[in-house]
């Protein structure tokens, strides 16, 4: 029998951007391989992109539940699946699969709401399988070395975060698909921009530093005449142990594609971090050095270089950051350890962010707890 892990893919039908990317990701090292998958509930688009997946007619399905059910009586049947679907189909999705003993890899946000996600935290507690949640960027080789550096001690005790995630895709009037489910909350859920990509910065503020958001003040904007939901996001931080920060995330930022940034400023020194340039790390000196710390570069950390496939100098990006959180998640389903692959808290953090800014920007309610 195939030694890879066994996977099936719920969404990334015809037209999907994300579904392929997971497909590639996952398979990219030859640990997992895509063998089944529920599409799309039009059956001719799920048989459609079962062709284009090149997978066995008979195993693209017009469900998760026919999926599952089919599954369990292959004695080659998947072992764990991935959710590629806007964020209302989340929680049932991952249920079905939690219900079925089926560990789950799912895109981010962990669902549309935060009473889901607190109910999908409860069906994990009472039937426990592997779960994940892909926010892809904390992947990243030199995001891990920026993290093990700054929980050495490199800058000193952390004193100011600024995160930035900016984007102008949605600046103007748009339509198509990945645009269309984004701004509509019956699909979205509560949230737009913020869900979107806000959760990323978010989660990226706190894996890179270890530290907690206990409070925020949030100014959530919806910019482009005729939205329900937030493209626009601005809001103060304030972390457990009272170090500062911002975090930017705006989807009308004309003319910007997808600039995600970090900066973490300690008593010592600081580093930044830039994921359209995302092979290097400046490394800030109180003395008014610079030092650039290269992916591949003999003296990272092991965590880092196992999540290094090229030589210094070849750039690696998005699909290997994401294909190194699917080589967390195999040792997660062998119970090897050692994973830093985002699960339940991460998840419920996030949505806790999303309920918490839009109801507080919403009243200006000003400073509020972040309360999971």
């Amino acid at each position: 029998m195939n030694s890879r892990i066994r996977m099936g893919l719920v969404g990334g039908g015809p037209g999907s951007f994300i579904g392929p990317v997971h497909r590639i990701a996952a398979e990219l090292d030859g640990k997992i391989e895509l063998v089944a998958g529920a599409f799309s509930r039009d059956r001719v688009r799920c048989a459609e992109a079962g062709r284009s997946y090149g997978i066995d007619p008979a195993r693209a399905y017009p469900s998760i539940e026919a999926m599952l059910a089919a599954e369990a009586l292959r004695e080659d049947g998947i072992q764990f699946v991935t959710i590629a679907t806007p964020n209302v189909h989340h929680l049932p999705a991952a249920s079905a699969a939690i219900a079925a003993g089926i560990a789950v890899m799912s895109d981010k946000p962990m669902t549309a709401t935060l009473a889901e996600a607190r109910d999908l935290a409860a069906a994990l507690a009472a039937n426990p399988v592997p779960y994940g949640l892909t926010y892809t960027y904390s992947g990243y080789p030199l995001v891990r070395e920026m993290r093990e550096r700054i929980a050495a001690g490199a800058i000193g005790p952390v004193r100011k975060v600024v995160v930035e995630y900016n984007q102008g895709w949605l600046a103007g009037a748009v339509t198509g698909k990945q645009a269309e489910w984004r701004l509509d909350p019956a699909h979205s859920g509560e949230g737009g921009c913020i869900a979107d990509i806000g959760v990323h910065a978010f989660h990226l503020a706190e894996f890179v530093t270890g530290l907690r958001v206990a409070l925020i003040n949030a100014d959530l904007g919806t910019v482009v005449p005729g939205r329900v939901l937030d493209d626009d996001c601005q809001m103060f931080l304030r972390f457990h142990g009272g170090a500062r920060g911002l975090l930017l995330a705006s989807q009308v930022m004309t003319g910007e594609g997808n600039d995600l940034a970090i900066r973490v400023y300690g008593e010592d020194g600081g580093m930044r971090w830039r994921q359209e340039n995302p092979n290097r790390v400046e490394w800030l000196r109180a003395d008014g050095g610079m030092e650039i710390i290269r992916a591949g570069d003999p003296g990272l950390s092991p965590l880092a270089m196992r999540g290094t496939r090229l030589p210094g100098g070849h750039p690696e990006g998005l699909l290997e950051a994401l294909a190194n959180l699917y080589r967390d998640f195999v040792a997660d389903l062998k119970g090897e350890g050692g994973s830093l692959v985002p699960g339940i808290e991460d998840g419920l953090r996030g949505m806790a962010l999303v309920a918490t800014a839009v109801a507080a920007s919403r009243d200006a309610r000003g400073w509020i707890d972040l309360t999971v």
